[in-house]
């Protein structure tokens, strides 16, 4: 009786924590709104703080990338990248290899008669190597 009693009340004060939680959590996402007396003094000002509370500070050219470390670089942030270094070309192949000490994305572009290959590091999204040729 005594271990069941014990296992009640530790399954009621869980529930209650992560309640609690959820709770910390859905305040913590609510907006952010400045005091009375800035919103009083300064409306403009105080509605450009509102809309950078709730604007991520990415740029819409790049690929969203978070705070939190990820294992590196998508194939369709490859693409995005690759593209960007040859506009109007479309993509014909992308695979994964080593390059010059770096695991990449091979992206393969043709515009035109010409092909391109455009190496992205996979860690850090940036060209390594990049190719040209008259086909």
């Amino acid at each position: 009786m005594r271990k069941t009693t014990n296992i009640a009340i530790a399954a009621a004060a869980t529930i209650a924590a992560l309640a609690a939680g959820g709770t910390a959590v859905a305040s913590a996402s609510a907006p952010v709104q400045a005091p009375a007396s800035v919103q009083a003094a300064a409306p403009v000002q105080a509605a450009s703080v509102q809309a950078r509370a709730h604007t991520p500070a990415v740029s819409s050219a790049a690929p969203a990338r978070s705070a939190v470390s990820r294992s590196g670089f998508t194939r369709r942030e490859a693409i995005i990248i690759a593209k960007r270094r040859v506009p109007g070309a479309r993509v014909t192949k992308v695979e994964r290899e080593w390059e010059h000490g770096h695991r990449t994305w091979k992206v393969e572009l043709r515009r035109g008669h010409r092909e391109y290959r455009v190496y992205v590091s996979i860690a850090t999204g940036r060209i390594v190597k990049f190719r040209s040729h008259h086909s």
